[in-house]
């Protein structure tokens, strides 16, 4: 096998080498030509989730002119097409000739990339997006975009087409009341760019937006759909004047929370503004979320280390001064001090640095000493005027850790000591026989018929099957330690053998595909939400880098004669019928323990047939909210859910 792949990479190599290498095949492309070449060095990706990033690279110029006091309301419009506006009212986009490039200074922003009023003069304090780069990169992924600009009492317009060109020199078209001013930016994304969807997702844009107008407060956002199917949710009107209060009161809206008045602390020193604002509820895991620049680090950075570093300081001292601890007790650590905390941190920054083009985390050092000052000085202060909400903190932190010290018991007896000793793997657990991660897929399986079957029909090369025994406990109602003590999550977490919580570490996960394999009924969809909740939770890192998957077993078997065939949905099903004709028998799978092995291994195991569901994080928040709304211990959430999606549900099993 190995001479094989050495026998390909040579042929490849010389393939590449045969290829000339002179001063003919150096290319030299405009700006704009290298982004339409290599969009994902500047949008990241041309999926669904670069299609929307072109949305907010024009809103956040929006924003950018209300943070800089210029502009009170922006306004985002999708009509039914899926063409996108944006207006604020800010000063408009200046609208004389740039020295430099000899053309408007609109076609400037628009044409030249690193051109705009982010790099210093004074026009913008602090910015997100991409520096200079959004508005450009923007037109270049365009099939053809619009600007109109209101200042000075007249109103000028320039269409770009064919790749981000001026179809003719900005022009005057009118005027206008000498007090409205503002731009407004009218695109429609390439489908040649964007060649998975050009269709903008209604939640996608909804939320971003309302999130722009918590961290934003007094900011107005308009939101309107003019889409048939989104009649229903068409339009919203964004504004918070209590800013990152409202946003942690709505992000708590689903749970109960352990004192009513939230812990807000803002301040400034050495040019970076802060904004905290901290609610404790009775849940056991932490949500923090930080900004910088209105960017989502996603990757926390040096504002959230200040964060946690205050907090575990001030929350210890505290303790100790009011005897919640004792002399001879050991500190709370920062996980005790954050279980059940929702928290959000905003940062605004001159000269931000990222690590990555994408933004994920703050690297500035000196961030780190103004959220650990600030934040510290003002929740000391907190708890020193709110004794009763203290006390209830400090009873949530104590707890925490008594409940931290029976989880670090119970987590012990998961542990393998080495990937090597088998002996300790869990019993009813059939491994493959490869050792190569890389291939190697687990099957977690709902019960022993299934399991039977799918040890049967498996290649156990590379396929290993779990079977699970009845429904796992529900860990968004539990303590860490109760979690451990379950005999199917502790089977679970020794088989995968990468650790869990904070301790994850994806190189020494033993299955890159990790395939929840359960029953189309109703129990099946309760166990997979069950699983999906216990990996969100315990195993995050592991489902946001793709190796959690669904299996789609088929929910009929269509057999005429010697001729058979399976459908996987209702749908699939009329067309197979009409495909086969009369005299068939149908047979509806209520369960993977129906089928044989070998029809096991054909409809859902064998790579060449099977359908795998890959199963992703794309917005920490919203995923939260959807476990805490279904899993969590608030009846009332999950019933106005069930409400809300009721007409949404067919053929409901019962």
């Amino acid at each position: 096998m190995s001479e094989e792949i050495k026998t390909a990479e040579q042929e490849e190599w010389t393939e590449k080498t045969d290829h000339s290498y002179g001063d003919q095949d150096i290319q030299v492309l405009d700006g704009l030509e290298a982004v339409r070449k290599r969009p994902g060095m500047y949008i990241a990706s041309t999926s669904a989730k670069g299609l929307h990033h072109l949305v907010w690279e024009i809103v956040d110029n929006g924003i950018d002119e209300a943070m800089a006091g210029r502009a009170t309301t922006v306004s985002v419009n999708v009509d039914k097409d899926n063409i996108i506006t944006v207006e604020d009212d800010g000063r408009g986009m200046p609208i004389g000739f740039n020295d430099k490039t000899g053309i408007s200074t609109i076609e400037t922003i628009f044409t030249v990339l690193h051109a705009g009023g982010k790099f210093g003069g004074g026009a913008y304090k602090v910015s997100g997006g991409l520096h200079g780069v959004g508005a450009s990169v923007v037109n270049a992924l365009s099939e053809w975009l619009e600007v109109t600009v209101y200042r000075e009492g007249t109103v000028h317009f320039v269409r770009f087409e064919n790749g981000g060109h001026a179809v003719e020199p900005l022009k005057q078209i009118g005027t206008c009341p000498a007090d409205k001013h503002g731009s407004k930016i009218r695109f429609k994304a390439d489908p040649t760019i964007f060649t998975e969807t050009t269709v903008y997702d209604h939640e996608t844009l909804r939320d971003r937006l309302r999130q722009l107008a918590f961290l934003n407060k007094g900011i107005r956002i308009i939101f309107t759909d003019e889409r048939e199917e989104e009649e229903k949710h068409r339009h919203y009107d964004f504004r918070f004047e209590g800013g990152l209060k409202e946003y942690v009161r709505f992000l708590n809206k689903n749970r109960q929370v352990i004192h009513d008045d939230i812990i807000y602390c803002e301040g400034n020193a050495n040019h970076v503004e802060m904004e905290v604002a901290v609610q404790y509820n009775d849940g056991y895991n932490a949500n923090v979320y930080t900004f910088c620049n209105n960017i989502n680090t996603v990757e926390g950075g040096t504002h959230e280390e200040g964060f946690r570093l205050a907090l575990s300081r001030v929350i210890n001292k505290y303790a100790r001064s009011h005897n919640f601890l004792k002399e001879k007790d050991d500190n709370l650590t920062a996980d005790d001090c954050k279980e059940g905390i929702t928290a959000v941190i905003s940062v605004k920054h001159e000269d931000p640095q990222y690590e990555g083009q994408t933004k994920t985390k703050l690297g500035n050092t000196e961030v780190r000493q103004v959220v650990s000052s600030i934040f510290g000085t003002q929740l000391e202060r907190f708890l020193m005027e709110n004794p009763e909400t203290a006390k209830k903190i400090m009873d949530k932190c104590i707890l925490a850790s008594q409940a931290r010290l029976a989880a670090k018991k119970a987590r012990e007896n998961t542990r393998r000591k080495s990937p090597l000793e088998v002996g300790s793997l869990p019993g009813k657990l059939a491994d493959c026989s490869s050792k190569d991660a890389s291939i190697c897929e687990l099957y977690i399986v709902e019960g022993d018929s299934a399991g039977g079957s799918a040890k049967q029909g498996r290649d156990s090369h590379y396929q290993a099957i779990l079977p699970l025994r009845g429904k796992i406990l529900n860990v968004e109602k539990a303590r860490e330690h109760k979690a451990f003590e379950n005999a199917e999550i502790r089977s679970m977490i020794t088989a995968f053998g990468c650790g869990v919580r904070d301790e994850v570490d994806t190189a020494k996960l033993r299955y890159h595909k990790i395939v929840i394999m359960t029953d189309a009924d109703v129990d099946g969809a309760h166990i997979r939400t069950l699983l999906l909740t216990f990996f969100y939770r315990f195993l995050r890192p592991v489902v946001e880098q793709g190796y959690v998957y669904i299996a789609q077993p088929p929910l009929y078997k269509v057999q005429k004669g010697n001729s058979v065939r399976y459908a996987y949905t209702d749908r699939q099903l009329e067309e197979v019928k009409k495909e086969m004709g009369e005299r068939i028998s149908i047979q509806r799978y209520k369960g993977l323990g129906e089928m044989d092995p070998e029809q096991l291994w054909e409809t859902t195991m064998d790579p060449k047939n099977r359908t795998l569901i890959r199963v992703n994080v794309g917005d920490a928040e919203a995923a939260d909210e959807a476990f805490s709304t279904l899993m969590g211990e608030e009846v009332e959430p999950r019933k106005n859910f069930i409400i809300e999606n009721a007409h949404f549900v067919q053929n409901l099993d019962i």
